[in-house]
């Protein structure tokens, strides 16, 4: 079995945090976004190449951090787009990319911005016990939040009927960009031949219930789609479980630290009260209360009282 984990996404509405650094790689915690699956992926011995699958913007950043993490079964696999505007399509994407590396084995598919609680390796588990295709579902618990992903209608664990960000949800069971296919079901090419939709891989899923089995995962750990300011410092808040981390490299004096704030190396924090704020390497905060907020790297802010999810970036 191969691995391809989709890391190829621009963040937009990330921006300007991610205009030049990939979401995938944002800190939460001491590790980032996509490691809890490489990891994962790395231990597992039925997992033979992990396909990172990246731009042309952010191939030097993960290639960077393929090396300094030491792992030896990623390879990064690049497709030859540098902007939003060139994007194939997550569908178009994965089949040029099985093209590209020779893939004919079974094959794992998630999303590098996904930070679930369960392992991936239990996922992989229950694809080889059902002999079939498989995806990872989850209880949104709400239908507009369900109006922004896939949603998914089961018969036992088959999945019956799949609808992609419907107006009006029958259910909150949604699709997390999880998935798991024999190499049989690896069929994207007659997929795509069919003038069917190249973009979100849940049109791919709904079309190949149609024609052969494919089964799903329900989990009920956390899972965070990390996309938003919002989703971001969730994810943030839980990793820190309401506590602080403060790089053993930054400077924090004279300063009143709440809950969920993350100093990074090199950053100098004075005379200052933080609370839910991250701030990246080599900002420097002086005189300000700080309430949600993103400070991006070389940020200098001086006397300020800010609140509300604001990211500053220069």
């Amino acid at each position: 079995m191969d691995a391809i984990v989709l890391a190829g996404g621009y963040a937009t509405r990330l921006w300007p945090i991610t205009r030049r650094r990939p979401k995938m790689l944002l800190p939460v915690g001491e590790t980032t976004v996509i490691d809890g699956v490489l990891q994962s992926l790395e231990e597992d011995d039925r997992v033979g190449t992990t396909y990172l699958s990246t731009n042309e913007a952010f191939a030097a950043d993960f290639e960077a951090h393929i090396d300094e993490m030491g792992y030896e079964s990623v390879q990064l696999s690049v497709e030859s787009t540098a902007d939003e505007d060139e994007k194939f399509g997550v569908v178009g994407a994965l089949a040029q990319l099985i093209d590209r590396e020779g893939i004919d084995d079974d094959l794992f598919i998630i999303g590098g911005d996904n930070l679930i609680g369960f392992d991936p390796s239990a996922f992989l588990d229950f694809f080889e016990e059902r002999d079939g295709a498989a995806l990872a579902a989850y209880d949104v618990g709400s239908r507009e939040k369900a109006k922004s992903y896939g949603l998914v209608e089961l018969d036992g664990e088959r999945v019956v009927d799949f609808q992609e960000k419907p107006d009006n949800p029958k259910s909150t069971l949604v699709s997390i960009a999880c998935y798991a296919f024999p190499a049989d079901s690896l069929r994207f090419e007659e997929y795509l031949s069919g003038d069917n939709n190249p973009d979100e891989p849940g049109w791919y899923i709904d079309w190949l219930q149609q024609q052969e089995p494919v089964y799903a995962y329900t989990f009920d750990d956390i899972w965070f789609d990390i996309g938003t300011p919002a989703s971001y410092f969730e994810a943030v808040e839980w990793k820190l479980d309401g506590g602080s981390l403060i790089h053993p490299d930054a400077t924090v004096e004279n300063a009143e630290i709440g809950e969920t704030v993350h100093v990074m190396a090199g950053a100098e924090v004075t005379d200052s009260s933080l609370d839910r704020t991250i701030v990246f390497p080599d900002a420097e905060v002086n005189d300000c209360d700080l309430d949600e907020t993103i400070l991006g790297e070389d940020v200098a802010v001086d006397g300020f009282d800010m609140a509300g999810s604001l990211i500053i970036n220069r």
